[in-house]
């Protein structure tokens, strides 16, 4: 049966950033639309509640917008539903008009090197959804009983890490860190936190803001070795015009000349340097890296060269800040090299290159993960642009509708988390953060989140 006068209806797979910014569009878009945002958690937003650092709270204020979006009747919020076995691709298409992949990009970037599955080295991503109270990863027990840490990147994640490590737990402790993080870091023994970057000062991804909060620590004294922050004549030449790039060498020459205080830990700040091996018997115990020297390429893009030369880390934990990595979806067609789904202006295409009818992407596995939160709105919009201006596919009608959707999941027991129930659980972790002086108190673990969600909705009833 034809779906010709049925409202637009997509489902949205990801409660993050990229799909919530696809559900504005969509609304803005198009009057008769209605938007299922899917996502295989209780809870919604993505990484603002699971990446951003817990000290960064204005970041989160985002979450405001996002509410506003859900408040549209033309919305719903079915959380607790996991995509591939809760509910399929085909099912899906089946009941509606277009599907917007918009799940980020979850895995991490390995480094390729001897030594990185040994105990104490772990990826960024895992440390960051561990403080954040991922319940995937609230059993993570990182070892923090060593004196020394080396964080391998240069970007903002790497220097969220090196910060949340650096301070102390009483600064931590009028944040919404997960409460288990908190009780671990009060154990810590870290007292020097290196981060290291294997080209120079120059190619470093970080904002000036982020940096600067590393010279503002109030736990933690910062070293910078002049020297490396020379900049070679190709490197200033890739630079110019790049404003925030030169504030970032006006900061570091700033770290280099201050003075230390004393303070209880240190952090430090290496540039050319490439891990090649992580040693160790058991468990971590150095790093040895290679000293690069930096040549421009063809493109006027600066590469690290090793040099033969090497140094050798007394550290109990490494931390991979290299970046994260998209992941495949079941039945979705992927591109492992670049690790999205592949796309032509949002729209999905299969091995032939040709878009796939009523499928679509957007955010981090759409385009990698690069950019801010902002970066995934007018992304998302992109996306969505080409979703209106395709042909609307035809579905049979009887499934076209939300009741379809619910009364399939019922069958299979899945206990759907929509957005009042999110709500009752936001209301919780709010009141237990106020009588602690905290933003919240976050819920880490799922069954009790759907305890908390699912009694307040009876209670309410």
């Amino acid at each position: 049966m034809s779906s010709s006068g049925q409202p637009l209806r997509v489902a949205v797979i990801g409660a993050g950033p990229a799909g919530f910014y696809t559900a504005e569009a969509l609304l803005k878009g198009r009057a008769d639309v209605s938007v299922d945002i899917i996502d295989r958690l209780p809870t919604p937003f993505g990484l603002v509640r699971y990446g951003v650092a817990p000290d960064h709270q204005k970041l989160k204020s985002v979450t405001k917008m996002y509410d506003r979006t859900c408040s549209d009747p033309r919305v719903r919020f079915l959380g607790n539903v996991a995509f591939g076995s809760d509910i399929d691709r085909e099912e899906l298409l089946a009941r509606y008009h277009a599907v917007v992949y918009a799940v980020g990009a979850p895995a991490d970037r390995s480094l390729g090197i001897p030594g990185e599955e040994l105990p104490g080295s772990m990826s960024a991503t895992e440390f960051v959804a561990w403080y954040n109270g991922h319940p995937d990863y609230r059993q993570l027990k990182p070892p923090l009983d060593v004196e020394r840490v080396a964080v391998i990147g240069m970007g903002n994640v790497a220097v969220d890490v090196t910060r949340i490590l650096a301070k102390s737990v009483e600064e931590l402790a009028g944040t919404d860190i997960a409460d288990h993080a908190l009780e671990h870091l009060a154990g810590s023994r870290v007292r020097e936190v290196t981060m290291v970057g294997r080209r120079g000062p120059a190619q470093g991804k970080f904002t000036t803001k982020e940096l600067r909060e590393l010279g503002e620590l109030e736990n933690a004294d910062i070293e910078v070795d002049p020297a490396e922050l020379e900049v070679d004549e190709y490197s200033l030449a890739s630079i110019e015009g790049e404003a925030g790039i030169k504030r970032n060498l006006e900061v570091l020459e700033g770290f280099a000349g201050t003075p230390e205080y004393g303070k209880p830990r240190k952090v430090r700040l290496r540039f050319c340097l490439s891990p090649v091996e992580i040693v160790g018997s058991e468990r971590v115990e150095g790093l040895k890296l290679e000293r690069n020297r930096l040549e421009p390429r063809d493109d006027g893009s600066i590469r690290a060269v090793p040099t033969g030369e090497y140094e050798t880390w007394p550290v109990g934990l490494v931390l991979r800040s290299v970046g994260y990595r998209g992941t495949a979806l079941p039945g979705v067609p992927f591109d492992e090299r670049r690790a999205i789904i592949p796309n032509d202006a949002g729209r999905v295409l299969d091995e032939n290159s040709r878009a796939l009818p009523g499928e679509y992407v957007a955010g981090w596995i759409k385009r990698g993960p690069s950019g801010v939160i902002g970066t995934n709105k007018a992304d998302a919009m992109e996306s969505v642009a080409s979703l209106l201006a395709d042909p609307q596919r035809e579905i049979d009608a009887s499934l076209a509708r939300p009741e379809s959707v619910d009364r399939l999941l019922s069958a299979r027991g899945v206990d759907v988390v929509d957005y009042e129930r999110w709500c009752a659980l936001d209301r919780q972790e709010v009141t237990a953060g106020e009588s602690q002086g905290r933003p919240r108190v976050k819920v880490t673990d799922i069954d009790e989140m759907l305890a908390r969600c699912l009694g307040a909705a009876e209670g309410a009833g």
